[in-house]
């Protein structure tokens, strides 16, 4: 296995780890009275992120790394995982995959949450950039960032929604995204 293809691997892992904290933390929003807002784009999502994988392991098999271009997008993919994870953190049993609200609840004001209402989606946004072009594969890294970007329209819209956010809203940054 060659490295990219072993750093591949490891964010495919990380997803399912993400995965397994969502679908915990989901039971637990689930017993709280949580209630799942745009289900219907939740596989969209999923796909566009298994094909990110796919994708950019396929392109990089006729393509070559560029230190001058890896190495940085390297950093900016570990960085993006570092931010994912403080997300993570900062939300506890509210963060999930899909977007859920257990009603009641006070927005989060920690961690990311006290600057970016969505950080996560920066994550995403920086990550689905940065890890098909640690390896030269800029054709993924444009087709996901277009699917991820008309995607994370609908999905910011939806959380936005869920959580009472309006044009003019004066509510404190932090949500699950």
């Amino acid at each position: 296995m060659n490295r990219y293809t072993a750093l591949i691997a490891l964010v495919a892992a990380e997803r399912l780890a993400e995965l397994a904290v969502a679908r915990r933390n989901r039971a637990w929003a689930r017993r709280h009275g949580g209630i799942e807002h745009g289900a219907r784009h939740y596989p969209l999502i999923a796909a566009a992120h298994v094909g990110l994988l796919g994708g950019a392991l396929l392109e990089a098999r006729k393509t070559r790394f560029v230190p001058s271009l890896g190495w940085p997008m390297l950093a900016l993919t570990a960085s993006a995982q570092a931010l994912r994870w403080w997300c993570i953190a900062s939300l506890g049993k509210r963060w999930n995959t899909r977007v859920i609200v257990v009603p009641g609840m006070p927005l989060v004001d920690r961690g990311p949450y006290r600057r970016l209402r969505h950080p996560n989606y920066v994550a995403v946004v920086a990550e689905g950039a940065a890890l098909p072009l640690v390896h030269t594969a800029w054709r993924t890294a444009l087709l996901f960032t277009a699917a991820n970007l008309w995607l994370l329209r609908t999905r910011v819209r939806t959380e936005n929604e869920a959580l009472g956010y309006g044009i003019c809203s004066t509510r404190t940054p932090g949500t699950a995204s």
